[in-house]
């Protein structure tokens, strides 16, 4: 109608709208639009099934309005044999909509704030297993930090291990370094590694450590209240958003295989600087407003202290970790990463050990003690961390092998095995437990030694060929001697 009156004619202005000419000459004579045109219809074209039973249809939403029309359906066919069939489970949905939206209880209504620049940032943990990421072709499960300005969305990302402390302090710390500022206020939900339960009054409040640090960017601390996800709504929302970016991009890279941890972690901040290009804008306004950085960043580690037992193990927490033999009876100084373990003696760093996690209760590493092991290889059988002693799958293979082939001399047969392994290359045992269980042979320890380093050198007795002396040297040595005496009675 607009463009008939600015004189296009009906051909033209049909075309332009995208209808056919007749539609359009339809329109045109009558003067009016379509929304103008169209009646609405009041009548039902066939009698409503469930007119008869809607009050009880209506009591049933009145005793639980979560109640589905699915599950509805099911009662009335039960109630009512023969009399609904399943096509009419649709028509039940949308008499159930309709009630719901003119007679239901009111919906929780949520308030959309406004986000003043360099007050408020917003972090929190999201799992990103879901995107099938691997590393060297092995799955890789893990958390990303994500960190974000209400104001701006300039948001920074850091993978972690776990939602501890310490990933929390290095994520925090990571994302405030590069921003180059600090905001006035940070708010993260109610996990542990930075709040703690008040137990007189069953609320939560910040624990020391996380107040520390705090403390040391001038932060005020904010948090949501239990079960309240929508009160961090920037990043909860953002989280969504930046997994789906993340799964794009590796779509288009066409594999979702990376390398190494460090390859994946520059194709992850390769795709945040992207979608922080876009605020640039936004974040120039919000940098003025924040508070300067404090003149160094705060350890990212827990620093504890842990004594070598006569195990050889140490405690940090509940769980417990090998150390060389080398260490029992001394104290170290542990710094707890969120992925590492740094020992420390005298100020000398003296191993770096993996964090455990999840259900993990212990770290055993067979090269810390297989030396007093295989002295001992009866305490094998029993050893309370045995199973840490089967690095690989094929050993625990080769384990159970040997106790079906001969019990009585499994564990010495296994001990030695593992010391081999520490001794040769534990890749190189394993490829030898590997051909012999594929040609179904015992995995005994020389059959594996073999296999490792060859054929021992026969060992017999040497031919030694002893050629008799000459004795005249003899001789000189006796004719000299008596001259040399003749000489001094001469004289």
């Amino acid at each position: 109608m607009k463009l008939l009156s600015e004189g296009k004619s009906l051909i033209q202005a049909a075309v332009c709208a995208e209808m056919s000419e007749p539609t359009a000459r339809k329109y045109a004579r009558s003067g009016h639009v379509p929304s103008e045109v169209a009646v609405r219809r009041t009548w039902r074209t066939r009698p409503d099934p469930f007119a008869l039973v809607w009050s009880e249809i209506e009591a049933l939403l009145k005793q639980d309005n979560g109640l589905e029309a699915k599950t509805i359906f099911m009662v009335l066919r039960e109630r009512y044999p023969g009399r609904f069939v399943p096509g009419q489970v649709r028509t039940l949905q949308r008499r159930v909509h309709a009630w719901k939206a003119r007679s239901g209880p009111d919906k929780e209504v949520y308030f959309e704030q406004v986000h003043h620049p360099g007050v408020q940032a917003q972090s929190d943990f999201t799992d990103m297993r879901d995107l099938d990421v691997t590393i060297a072709g092995e799955p890789f499960g893990h958390l990303l930090y994500h960190f974000v300005l209400t104001y701006s969305n300039w948001e920074w990302a850091m993978i972690c291990p776990s939602e501890s402390f310490e990933s929390l302090t290095a994520g925090l710390q990571g994302a405030l370094w590069r921003l180059g500022g600090v905001p006035k206020q940070h708010r993260t939900d109610n996990l542990s590694a930075a709040t703690h339960e008040i137990h007189d009054s069953r609320g939560r409040d910040f624990t020391k450590r996380y107040k520390k640090v705090l403390d040391h960017y001038h932060l005020e601390g904010s948090r949501n209240y239990p079960g309240n996800a929508n009160e961090n709504g920037t990043v909860e929302s953002g989280n969504g958003h930046l997994k789906s970016a993340i799964d794009q991009r590796l779509r288009l890279r066409g594999s979702r295989d990376f390398t190494s941890q460090a390859s994946y972690e520059t194709f992850l901040q390769e795709c945040v600087a992207s979608r922080n290009a876009t605020r640039e804008v936004r974040l120039a306004e919000e940098r003025p407003r924040l508070q300067p950085l404090p003149a160094q960043a705060l350890p990212a580690y827990t620093e504890l202290f842990a004594k070598v037992s006569r195990y050889s193990v140490i405690r940090v927490g509940k769980r417990c970790y090998s150390v060389p033999s080398r260490l029992i009876g001394r104290r170290l100084t542990v710094h707890l990463h969120a992925d590492i373990l740094e020992l420390f003696y005298q100020g000398v760093q003296v191993g770096v050990l993996p964090r455990l996690l999840g259900d993990a209760l212990a770290y055993i590493d067979y090269r810390h003690i297989i030396h007093s092991l295989v002295r001992k290889p009866r305490a094998f059988r029993n050893y309370v961390f045995r199973e840490g002693l089967y690095p690989r799958l094929e050993f625990r293979r080769a384990y159970d092998a040997l106790v079906a082939h001969d019990e009585a001399r499994a564990d010495l047969e296994y001990v030695r095995i593992l010391d081999l392994a520490a001794k040769d290359g534990e890749q190189a045992v394993e490829s030898a437990l590997e051909a012999l269980r594929a040609e179904g042979t015992p995995p005994r320890y020389e059959t594996v030694r073999e296999r490792v380093r060859g054929p021992r050198t026969p060992t017999g007795v040497p031919d030694v060929k002893i050629e008799a002396p000459d004795l005249s040297v003899y001789d000189c040595l006796l004719g000299l001697h008596d001259a040399s005496l003749d000489e001094g009675v001469g004289s």
